[in-house]
This record gives structure tokens, C-alpha cells and sequence, in this order.
């Protein structure tokens, strides 16, 4: 018989309805590969395996309700439909539900410890500390042979190459990593008491479910909660949540980002050391200048007893050469006079005399009244040096040097001792 010939869209959704009746709903377990999702939100991939390969869709609705992102390389279990697409007649796999493969009695486990460490109060943030914004040390808890270990180092040495690192290697993957990651903290406590750690990174890279088991251990979840300074969880991906997340004083989404999350930016510091150094410098120079004005405005309005004697000696020296010279000019219009006008010229010249007489009365008083004695006998001293020069500013001498203070009664000798800031 001739075969019937078929429309090709009409054979599809043929062949799809086929598919639909003898398999699903079907459950495919595979490794993932070429992730990837569209910007409507629906994701796309292949399941493969070491015989072979399927692709899968997965649409918003059901890609909302993921709890993390496969990558490449996964081993999980979907849950779906088989389908033909029919633009491009290709078989798919419509995916409804996605998981790691063999974590459901896992997931379970870990979802019953988080609920009743969470009911203890374990998770709760009032007891979680803030990190120090300087440690004087940091602890380290991860594999020698971890990539973290790699990632902390680097960063740390970047960011604060001044800070020690103690590192308490431990195993972070296996049956024995709990026990070993217990031990490596519990030294580190020891040594965080002495005040030598202020912060401890409790690290390791990211992984499936399994491999991230060890940090689901109750009894590291308990001694995570009993570090006596900030500790630091960097454990898996940005994605991945273990119970020492929650038990943390601080969760990192990698273990680069505990690093630096532990250790702020050295230049950082120093930048805002230099900016207070500055600060400082701009006030004392402000109260130096300000102390500087005060001083000479004090000096200026004491000023010197022998400067100022000395020129009112000048003064009285002009006034006197002055009236000489007047009373010269007086005589001789006197002497050309006529013979009548001598008796007021007498009286003239007797008033002129008596008036200069009052004047140089008045000016010897002011010339005693500035006499350097009584200026010494209010206090004040006059210093000079050995060989009489006048030392007026703290600048003209020396320390060691010596110096003579001329006091009202008498004169003392002195040395320059060393200046002391006020």
C-alpha cells in the first residue's frame, strides 16, 4: 500500500500527540549544558548524557519558581513534557520543575535543620556583630588545595598586605570535612581570645548541593555561632545558601567578596590619615599665626623704655634749639628799635623767657616721667648683651647664649634656656 502523505505541520502535531499519550508526564535525568536565558524570562538548554542529547525549554512560569541557576556541567532531574516544535520540527522537552539530581532527600534535611537551628535563634541578627574596620588579624578556615584559598589571598594581599593572615587549614568537601572544619575553628578561637584575630573567613568555592554538605553540619553550625569575634561566610556561589550562611556574623556571596568584605582598601586609610594630618596642620598653623598677631600686637604697645626716652630727648632738643633761635630773632629786631620801645621790649622778652621757662618745665617732666628707671621699677627688666647691644626679639638670641637684665636696683647675668611652646 502507498504510504499517505502527510501535510509536514499536520505530521507534527501527529507525531507530538503520539508522544504525549505514550510518555508523559516524563522525568529525564542529564547533565546540563548551554544554559541560558532570554530576556522574556523563559531559559533555555540540553540535557545530555553519554548516548545522548535533548533540548528542553523551560518557560517563565516554571523558571520563576527555580531555586537556583544551573550552569554547565550540572547532573539534575527535570520533570515535563516531550514535544515537537513545529516551526523547526525539532523534539523538546518542555520543562515543569527542575532540581539537582539526588538532592530531594538532601534539600529535605537541610530544610529541617535550618527550621529548628532558626527556632533556637541561631539565625536571629541581633547577635550578629558588626565586622572591625581594622583588624589587627584575620583567620582563615579552607582547603590548602581550595581555589578560595587562591581568591582570599589575592584579595587580601591587594587590599591590606599589612594585615597578618593565620590560616587553619581544613577539609571543606567529604565525611570528614565537618569534624576538620570544627578543629581548625575552634584553634582559631584560641588564638582570637589573646587579641591576636579580630575576624575569622570561614571559605570554600561553589559546588552541588552535596558538595557543599559538609556546611550544613549541625555541630559546625553551632561552633560558627560561638566565635568570639565577626566571622566572615564565603562559602559557594552568589546562588548557593548553606546553614553557616545563616549562622554567620556576615554572609559573603564568594570568597573573594569575604576577603575583601574582612580587609577595607589600605590606600583607603591612608588617604583619609592624610586628609586628618592636613586638618591638623591647617589648625595649629592658624593658632601659631593667630598667637604671632597677639605677640607683636602686645610688643608694639609696650615697645621700648629706651627707645621711647630717647625720643623725647630728641623732642626736647628741637623745642630748646627752636626758642633759642627765637629769642635770637626777638633781640635783634630789639636792638634796631627806638630808644622808647625798650622798656616793652624788655617786657616781651621777659614774657617770651617766662613762657619758655613753663614750656621746658613741662617738657623735663615728660623727659623724667619716660626716664627707663621708672619703666624698671613697674616690673620690667632691659636686656642686653655682654657688650651692650639691646635684645629686643626672642629670635636675636641663642640658646646657651649669655645676657644681662638691667633691673631697677641693679643688673643680674643670665643664659638662653631652651624655648618651650605655649
Amino acid at each position: 500500500m502507498a504510504p499517505r502523505t502527510w501535510q509536514v505541520g499536520a505530521l507534527c502535531r501527529a507525531i507530538a500527540e503520539s508522544l504525549d499519550a505514550r510518555f508523559n508526564p516524563v522525568a529525564v535525568r542529564g547533565e546540563v549544558s548551554g544554559f541560558s536565558r532570554a530576556p522574556s524570562g523563559h531559559c533555555y538548554f540540553t540535557l545530555k548524557d553519554a548516548s545522548g542529547q535533548l533540548r528542553c525549554a523551560m518557560f517563565r512560569r516554571a523558571a520563576s519558581l527555580l531555586e537556583f541557576l544551573p550552569r554547565d556541567g550540572d547532573v539534575v532531574e527535570v520533570r515535563g513534557r516531550l514535544d515537537v516544535y513545529e516551526p523547526r520540527g525539532d523534539l523538546q522537552l518542555i520543562v515543569e520543575s527542575l532540581s539537582r539530581a539526588g538532592q530531594g532527600a538532601l534539600f529535605e534535611q537541610f530544610l529541617r535543620l535550618k527550621a529548628r537551628l532558626e527556632a533556637e535563634g541561631l539565625f536571629d541578627a541581633g547577635r550578629k556583630r558588626p565586622l572591625p574596620a581594622l583588624p589587627r588579624g584575620i583567620g582563615l578556615v579552607t582547603s590548602l588545595g581550595a581555589a578560595a584559598l587562591h581568591d582570599v589571598v589575592t584579595a587580601l594581599r591587594r587590599r591590606a598586605a599589612h594585615v597578618p593572615v593565620v590560616l587553619a587549614p581544613a577539609a571543606v568537601q567529604g565525611a570528614q570535612a565537618p569534624a576538620e572544619l570544627v578543629a581548625a575553628l575552634r584553634a582559631l578561637y584560641a588564638r582570637a581570645a589573646t587579641g591576636e584575630l579580630d575576624v575569622i573567613l570561614l571559605v570554600r568555592g561553589g559546588g552541588s548541593l552535596e558538595d557543599l554538605w559538609a556546611f550544613n553540619d549541625e555541630q559546625l553550625a553551632r561552633t560558627v555561632v560561638a566565635s568570639p569575634v565577626p566571622l566572615v561566610s564565603g562559602v559557594g556561589h552568589e546562588t548557593d545558601f548553606t546553614i553557616a550562611d545563616f549562622c554567620a556574623d556576615l554572609r559573603a556571596p564568594t570568597p573573594t567578596a569575604a576577603a575583601e568584605l574582612a580587609a577595607q582598601p589600605r590606600d583607603a586609610w591612608l588617604g583619609d590619615l592624610a586628609r586628618l594630618q592636613q586638618r591638623l596642620r591647617d589648625v595649629v598653623t592658624r593658632r601659631f599665626d593667630v598667637a604671632s598677631q597677639r605677640l607683636d600686637a602686645a610688643a608694639g604697645r609696650l615697645g621700648r623704655p629706651s627707645a621711647r626716652a630717647a625720643s623725647q630727648h630728641q623732642r626736647l632738643e628741637r623745642q630748646a634749639l627752636r626758642l633759642r633761635h627765637a629769642l635770637e630773632r626777638r633781640l635783634r629786631e630789639a636792638a634796631g628799635a627806638a630808644e622808647e620801645g625798650q622798656d616793652a621790649l624788655q617786657r616781651a622778652v621777659q614774657d617770651r623767657l617766662a613762657q619758655a621757662g613753663q614750656e621746658l618745665g613741662r617738657a623735663q617732666l615728660r623727659l623724667e616721667l619716660m626716664d627707663p628707671r621708672l619703666v624698671l621699677r613697674r616690673g620690667y627688666a632691659l636686656l642686653t648683651r655682654m657688650g651692650g647691644e639691646v635684645v629686643s626679639s626672642a629670635a636675636q638670641v641663642r640658646t646657651g647664649e649669655a645676657l644681662r637684665a638691667r633691673l631697677a636696683d641693679g643688673e643680674v647675668d643670665l643664659t638662653v634656656a631652651p624655648p618651650r611652646l605655649i
